[in-house]
This record gives structure tokens, C-alpha cells and sequence, in this order.
């Protein structure tokens, strides 16, 4: 059977290890996609809701329990839109130290995706322990490279899983100058470790697949964002972060009870290859020259380039750590206190999936009226479901099941998608007409 006579219908009922339950339907008519539906059934979290009532310090504690994952990505969205209602204005030292405890996150959260999730797949691998017998060293270093992003975690939270350090104004407390040296050692001593995974993960076997879509992420006048920027998109969108709600456009779609986002009408991309493509020129130039030896060109149109970013984006974090805390001090007042009112406020910042935007209102006594959390996942749905269908289709609809479950895994585990996909996350069958 050739494509274009293929007609049937395929059904992934079940996405496991995904935050929530999915499945993937597709129906094909004479070698044509007809439909494609990602059906993402989230449980009511209600985590909006559940913050009304709360007292600042509630919400920046309670955020954190979103996601395991990324829980300091969910205190700085939420702890920047706080700040801008009380009046708050970090010192600069706060914020050095927040875009080093940003940093832990995205080492961490990269360097999962990257050996556990992503790398099984492009080298032929069910599983990440199968590929660990093959390529033993690559996988120790990936597991240290995340440990030494849970260890800045906690060095100022106080623990890397659901940390409690972050309050408006700054820390609770400043960790002591021999933690930070400690800190600092190993960072230098992973600087070539994370030198050699930009290399070794631009020469994995990686699909050829380009295709049209639009990347958003935050852009900084002078860093790579992470932590503060303006919302812009290689389409000419440049916009503040308090102008969000206007310009994207979060809707219900029948076959799913998570939302899917809109950019002016249509999806679009965040994450790692859509803050790449747009702020190459914040790179320093040896992370530029390396991406140019590789021989991949961005801005890239190749999805599967994100695990190529990812790597990229380790070593600009390692090395923004070390910049940072640089004849480090520690402050003697590591935040000020804040004086409850009322107003609305926005935060946004980068987490290692894309921008996180958070939106609260406060009553006069500091409480929460009412909260808006927009994560880079669901504004990512749309354009997962436009990759499927472009990626399956250029891939060959006439291959067998098997094949076509295998690809479907892989491009969806390449966005990584909240707790990202292990491989066999998909049961797959086919009803063919």
C-alpha cells in the first residue's frame, strides 16, 4: 500500500508518564492526514483557584508544586508579577543570584531531557539504561551535569525539588561564602563536560524535517533571557510581557482538557529552539563559534534541533553561574520586606520549556483575588499537533504501524512536554477501512 491510497484511522489511547492522561487519534483518507487530535486529559489541578484567598509568600511556596521539574521557573514568573504590585525593586545582587538559581534549573531540566528522554530515540534505543551500555561515559556525564544543576537549586532553596528559599524582595537567606566556593569548583570542573555535549549531540543521527512555524520567547537588550525581556517572535512581534493577554489567546478544543494557544490566530513555538532562533547574537562568541563548527545553521527551521539548543542553553547556564557569583559577597540583607496592597501585576521568564506567564491580582490586605498561570506547554499544544501532522506526513504515511508509533513518540518527546515522554509511552493500534 503506497500513501497515496492509505485509509484508516490510528489510536494511541494511552500517553503515559505524561503530566495527565493523552492520546493520539489520527484518521487518514487516500494517503492524506484528515484529522489529528493530541488528546490531553489533565486533571483538574485547580491551581489558579486554590491560590485565591492565599498570602503572597503562599503563592510563591505554592507555585513551586506545579511542576517537580521546574519549580524555580513557577516561583520567578510568580514572585516577578508580586514584586511589581508591592513596589518592589530587587537589589542587583537578587537579581545575579536569581539567574543563578535559573541557571540550576535549566542544567538540570536539559540534561534530563537530553540522556534520559531524548537521545534514546535518535540513536536507536528503547530505553535510556539500554543506551547506557553503549555509550556508559555520556550518560555518567549527563547524570552529573544534573546533579550539579540540583546542587544550585538547593544551595538557595533549600532543597532542588519544590524549593522554599525565593520570598518577595529576594532569599530568606544568603548562602555563606564556603557553600559558594564549593559551588564554584564544580563548576569549573564541568566546563569541559558540557563543552563536549554541544559536540557530541550535534553529531547524533537527528531527522531532517524542516518546517514553517513561529518562535516566541523573551529577548533581553543585552543577555540571553532568562530571567527578565521583552516577548518577541522572528515574525516581527515585540511586545512587553504586560501585553500578553492581547496578543495570545488560550481556547478549549473538544478532544482535550488542555488548552491550546494561539499567537495572533495561530500556533507557535516556545522553549529552547525558539529562544536560540531568536537570540543567537546573545550568545558569547565561543558558544557561537562551536555551533558553527558543527555545522548546523540556526536560526533552524528543524525541530529536532532543540536537543542542540538544549545543549547549548547547559553550557551558557554553567557558565552564566560562574560569571555571576564571581567574588561572591553575601548580602547583608538578602531581601527587603514588603508592605501589603492592591493592584495586578504580570511576571514572565524562561523556563527550560518557554515562557511561563503569570498574571495576579491582590486585595489591599495582600491576598489574591484572582491568578492566570499560561505554561509553556500549553502554549506549545497547537503547534505539537501542526508537527505531527507536517512530520508524519513527510515521514510516509504508507510505513507500518510500528514505524509511524515510534516517529509519532519522538516528535512529541522532542518538545518535551511538561514531565516529559519515556519511551513505549505510546499503546498503538490501527483500524484501517
Amino acid at each position: 500500500m503506497n500513501d497515496n491510497t492509505r485509509t484508516g484511522e490510528i489510536h494511541v489511547p494511552v500517553l503515559a508518564r505524561v503530566e495527565g492522561e493523552g492520546a493520539l487519534d489520527i484518521r487518514v483518507r487516500e494517503g492524506r492526514i484528515e484529522t489529528l487530535k493530541l488528546r490531553i486529559f489533565e486533571p483538574p489541578r485547580l491551581f489558579e483557584k486554590l491560590l485565591e484567598g492565599r498570602a503572597v509568600q503562599d503563592v510563591i511556596d505554592g507555585v513551586a508544586r506545579i511542576c517537580g521539574i521546574c519549580p524555580v521557573a513557577y516561583q520567578m514568573s510568580a514572585v516577578a508579577a508580586l514584586e511589581a504590585i508591592l513596589g518592589i525593586t530587587p537589589s542587583p545582587w537578587v537579581t545575579r543570584m536569581r539567574r543563578v538559581m535559573y541557571c540550576g534549573e535549566w542544567l538540570q531540566s536539559h540534561s534530563l531531557h537530553i540522556h534520559l528522554l531524548a537521545a534514546p530515540d535518535f540513536l536507536g534505543f528503547d530505553s535510556a539504561p539500554a543506551m547506557a551500555r553503549r555509550y556508559p561515559d555520556e550518560v555518567r556525564r549527563g547524570l552529573r551535569l544534573q546533579g550539579l544543576g540540583n546542587a544550585i537549586m538547593q544551595t538557595f532553596g533549600g532543597r532542588s525539588v519544590h524549593p522554599v528559599g525565593v520570598c518577595t524582595g529576594g532569599f530568606f537567606r544568603a548562602p555563606d561564602a564556603s557553600s559558594m566556593a564549593a559551588l564554584r569548583a564544580r563548576l569549573e570542573a564541568s566546563r569541559d563536560e558540557s563543552l563536549a555535549l554541544i559536540d557530541w549531540v550535534a553529531g547524533l543521527p537527528l531527522p531532517e524535517d524542516d518546517q514553517d512555524f513561529v518562535s516566541v520567547s523573551l529577548r533581553h537588550p543585552r543577555d540571553y533571557p532568562i530571567t527578565a525581556g521583552r516577548i518577541v517572535s522572528d515574525h516581527g512581534l515585540d511586545i512587553s510581557v504586560d501585553d500578553f493577554e492581547q496578543h495570545v489567546r488560550e481556547f478549549q478544543v473538544p478532544h482535550s482538557t488542555a488548552l491550546h494557544a494561539h499567537l495572533d490566530g495561530r500556533p507557535y513555538l516556545v522553549g529552547p529552539l525558539a529562544r536560540l532562533n531568536n537570540n543567537l547574537d546573545r550568545l558569547p562568541a565561543e558558544l557561537r563559534d562551536r555551533l558553527a563548527t558543527s555545522g548546523i545553521r540556526f536560526p533552524s527551521r528543524n525541530m529536532f534541533h532543540s536537543i542542540i539548543a538544549r545543549a547549548v542553553e547547559m553550557h551558557l547556564a554553567l557558565d552564566e553561574a560562574l560569571q555571576l557569583t564571581e567574588a561572591y559577597d553575601p548580602a547583608a540583607e538578602p531581601h527587603v520586606q514588603a508592605t501589603p496592597r492592591a493592584g495586578t501585576g504580570v511576571g514572565c521568564t524562561e523556563a527550560p520549556r518557554g515562557i511561563l506567564w503569570h498574571r495576579y491580582t491582590l486585595d489591599a490586605q495582600g491576598l489574591v483575588e484572582s491568578a492566570r498561570i499560561v505554561p509553556p506547554t500549553s502554549q506549545n499544544q497547537a503547534r505539537m499537533e501542526e508537527d505531527l501532522g507536517a512530520a508524519l506526513t513527510r515521514f510516509g504515511l504508507d510505513r507500518d504501524d510500528d514505524a509511524l508509533r515510534l516517529h509519532g513518540e519522538m516528535v512529541i518527546r522532542n518538545y518535551d512536554p511538561c514531565i516529559s515522554c519515556a519511551t513505549h509511552f505510546l499503546d498503538f493500534h490501527a483500524d484501517r477501512e
